[in-house]
């Protein structure tokens, strides 16, 4: 393999990769054995028939293109080590030459890291508006608390009032019709929890069990089905159980149910102490932004389209798995939202330009700090790291690789900078 690389402009580079002729007819040769079994050759059985004698039936470049998928990714790596080029992005690969029995000739073109001329980033003055706790939030978490608490009782004796979880059944219908997805039977259904369209719940209250209820709604503008979007449906109901939910009462026996206090005027004063030290992280992550963000409007860098986004991409791909979590993927997201795979692209770019700009200036303030990570501050790290996943320090340590352990390392030292900037702020 050889290379040779064009700088270009905009923090942009591309290199020129040939591959071999001999690394080429190595990787068809291993094509060649992994199909041979799929080919039919007049004359001979499956998987017996002469890789020549393929190539004469079904053209010489048959396995040409599975060859070369097969050995472009570790001959671009190679380059990618020889080139020297501190490459940040993704290739957009462009092949000039793959005809048969010669050098397979690509060009790669990448992004490569930006220089940062830093500006003013000590004494830097911000305003933000810090949140504060009040009466009113604590009563908004201890109620919280209280939902979490809450028991349901059957009800039998009255129709369905607002904040009662019914079971229910219905079936939807648009200018007279049926549609896919209208259909529901022993639905759970909270009344007032807004997860049905339009007025659908309010119209339920005052209904008996065992009621055939009217519903008419009609579908929002941006409804991600497009067929139903807009139009008015009528869904016939049937409300099958009715179910209450009795709030426990607020007093001392419930702060010792919830809590490790025994009257509730010390588990208010705990509440409070917790949401201030929440109000507190939320202040100084705010103006950690703020800073960070006028340091960045302080400093000079060219940040090429390309590494924009491949950040835009891997967001993407941070998204989806935690769409995984919650048992949903991507394209079933895509499919809900309405949005397409180039629609959410771009929508991230903006996202993607601010984290790139951050952390450039954090890593060009860590070098002109000269901030280091000791390997106290790095084990530190692989403790607290140990600790989330329920592990021992040196068996989390044992698991990480040398890159791992290198992105530890600069992800503390950005972390250094961002202190650095925070204490120096006015």
């Amino acid at each position: 393999m050889s290379v040779s690389v064009e700088k270009l402009e905009h923090n942009l580079a591309k290199m020129t990769i040939e591959i071999p002729v001999e690394t080429i007819e190595k990787a068809i040769d291993k094509v060649y054995k992994q199909q041979r079994n799929r080919i039919q050759v007049p004359g001979f059985r499956k998987g017996k028939a002469p890789r020549k004698m393929i190539e004469k039936m079904y053209g010489k470049g048959i396995f040409l293109e599975d060859a070369i998928n097969e050995c472009v990714p570790e001959e671009y790596e190679k380059a990618c080590e020889e080139s020297g080029l501190d490459i940040v992005s993704q290739p957009k690969i462009e092949y000039t030459q793959t005809e048969p029995d010669m050098p397979v000739i690509f060009e790669a073109t990448v992004a490569v890291r930006p220089e940062v001329t830093l500006g003013e980033y000590k004494g830097l003055e911000v305003e933000v508006e810090e949140k504060t706790v009040t009466d009113e939030d604590v009563d908004a978490d201890i109620r919280s608390e209280q939902e979490k608490n809450a028991t349901t009782e059957e009800v039998t004796d009255r129709p369905v009032e607002d904040g009662d979880q019914i079971r229910l059944d219905f079936e939807g219908f648009v200018d007279g019709e049926a549609f896919e997805g209208g259909k529901g039977k022993d639905y759970a259904l909270t009344i007032g929890s807004h997860s049905f369209i339009d007025t659908f719940e309010e119209q339920l209250i005052g209904a008996t069990i065992g009621e055939e209820k009217e519903v008419n709604v009609t579908f929002p503008e941006d409804y991600q089905a497009k067929e139903l979007a807009g139009k008015p449906a009528v869904f016939q109901c049937v409300v099958k159980a009715i179910t209450k939910k009795i709030l426990p009462e607020l007093d001392d026996e419930f702060a010792g149910e919830v809590s490790e206090f025994e009257t509730m005027e010390e588990y208010r004063a705990d509440v409070r102490r917790k949401l201030e030290e929440r109000a507190a992280d939320q202040n100084k992550a705010a103006k950690e932004d703020a800073l960070l963000e006028k340091a960045v409007e302080n400093a000079t860098m060219d940040i090429p389209d390309l590494m924009v986004e491949s950040q835009a991409r891997s967001m993407i791909q941070e998204f989806a798995q935690r769409l995984q979590y919650q048992g949903l993927s991507l394209e079933q997201y895509m499919q809900y939202t309405g949005q397409t795979a180039d629609a959410m692209l771009e929508s991230n770019k903006g996202a993607a330009l601010k984290r790139i700009q951050g952390r450039l200036v954090l890593e060009a303030i860590a070098a002109a700090e000269n901030l280091e990570v000791t390997d106290e501050e790095l084990d530190a790290e692989f403790a607290r790291m140990a600790e989330q996943y329920g592990l021992e320090a040196e068996q989390m340590k044992s698991y990480a690789d040398e890159a791992q352990i290198e992105e530890m390392k600069s992800n503390l030292k950005t972390q250094k900078a961002m202190d650095l900037l925070y204490a120096e702020s006015k």
